[in-house]
């Protein structure tokens, strides 16, 4: 495909797709609280949360806090409780900033709850803002919080949050032999589902040791449906900016498992690729430096040339492979392409899509060997709604 048809054929998918944000009020699952706050009346409580938490303008935590809520402990996820630390950078204990509150890693030297951590927990509560992709890892958090409370008896109260990324389901489904903590289970990249209704669907489908013993309670958001595109108040991590970035992360992350950098370490990460031997084949350039969330990013200090995504703030509202095979095809040394790790195929969630981009295969082409396993998801899913779908 030539640039001119690539740039087309990306500013078709803008034009065709709408952008829709309810015209109602959406309250969370945390905004509603007559909802839970009796199941947490003299229980005592942890919450794994970090900064998109928010209920009242205020963290959960203390929001809590001030009703006189018994909140023991915290548990962090990826980024940490305030959302600052990088992707993939590990998440010390200690103690919150704010609150006081010790604060236990769920990325660090474990991704998982032990017994000893539970055992002044009668209730855990989830609040964490998902943006509806496999490997965005806090859906991988949400399973082992349900592993646990249900190895130890304990209630997970689950406080629903919109998708941003709900209105579609879309991408190749996860092989469960190249499980990891960036695709835990059989679902395509864009799964279409709120964590609340994920976590029924883990539940529902036996999907995790002793699914059945779970005590799980979902709070439901009120006035969303999967039709919205809903834009998210608080930034999900540090890299995800952005309506825009979050849009586009679907498809660009891919590209980290490549030689191919996605902005980090510049003001719009995730909205634009590049990489410095392109230069001459795109339009748009940036440079990325170290900075708070992107520590040592990807070609530090090397002006990278390739796209961006979308100029305002509504990117692509589909899962594309088009940057992905046009990067390739502009890459001087095809078997640098590819990191020398398996990291492409976990994000993937199969072997086949590196041989399918190496052999020249079309979207189209790519796009018909996941469908079959995508209508069987999709029949899955319907399963578990909550909320009107988009179809």
């Amino acid at each position: 495909m030539s640039h001119r048809k690539l740039t087309i054929s990306i500013l078709l998918l803008f034009l065709l797709s709408p952008v829709v944000s309810p015209a109602r009020a959406v309250l969370t699952g945390a905004d509603r609280m007559d909802r839970y706050l009796p199941l947490l009346a003299g229980k005592k409580v942890a919450l794994l949360i970090n900064q998109t938490s928010v209920t009242g303008g205020r963290l959960l935590a203390d929001t809590l806090l001030a009703r006189g809520v018994q909140v023991t402990k915290l548990f962090a996820p990826e980024h940490g409780i305030r959302g600052k630390a990088d992707a993939g950078a590990a998440v010390a204990d200690g103690r919150d900033s704010v609150t006081g509150l010790p604060v236990i890693s769920l990325y660090g030297s474990s991704k998982k709850l032990g017994k000893a951590q539970l055992a002044d927990v009668d209730v855990l509560v989830y609040d964490l803002q998902d943006v509806g992709v496999r490997f965005y890892t806090y859906i991988s958090t949400l399973q082992y919080a349900m592993e646990a409370c249900a190895a130890y008896g304990k209630m997970l109260i689950v406080l629903d949050r919109p998708n941003p990324n709900g209105f579609y389901v879309d991408g190749p489904v996860l092989d469960t032999a190249l499980r990891s903590f960036v695709g835990m289970q059989p679902v395509p990249v864009v799964y279409g589902m709120t964590a609340g209704e994920y976590a029924m669907m883990l539940q529902g489908e036996r999907w995790f040791a002793g699914a059945a013993a779970l005590r799980l309670t979902v709070i439901p958001c009120e006035g969303y449906s999967h039709a919205d595109r809903y834009h998210l108040p608080v930034p999900p991590s540090p890299n995800l900016k952005t309506a825009a970035a979050v849009f586009c992360y679907p498809s660009l992350c891919l590209f980290e498992g490549t030689d191919i950098s996605v902005g980090r370490g510049t003001g719009t990460p995730f909205e634009q690729w590049g990489h410095p031997a392109f230069k001459g084949k795109g339009t748009h350039s940036f440079t990325p430096v170290s900075m708070a969330g992107a520590a040592k990013p990807l070609h530090e200090g090397e002006t990278c040339y390739g796209e961006r995504m979308r100029e305002d703030a509504h990117a692509a509202h589909c899962f594309t492979l088009m940057p992905l095979l046009q990067a390739y095809g502009w890459y001087p040394d095809k078997e640098k392409f590819f990191n020398g790790n398996n990291f492409f195929d976990k994000l993937a969630g199969n072997t086949s899509l590196r041989r399918q981009v190496a052999a020249g295969m079309t979207e189209t082409a790519i796009r018909a060997t996941w469908q079959q396993d995508l209508d069987r998801f999709r029949k899955i899913r319907r399963q578990y709604l909550l909320y009107p779908d988009f179809e």
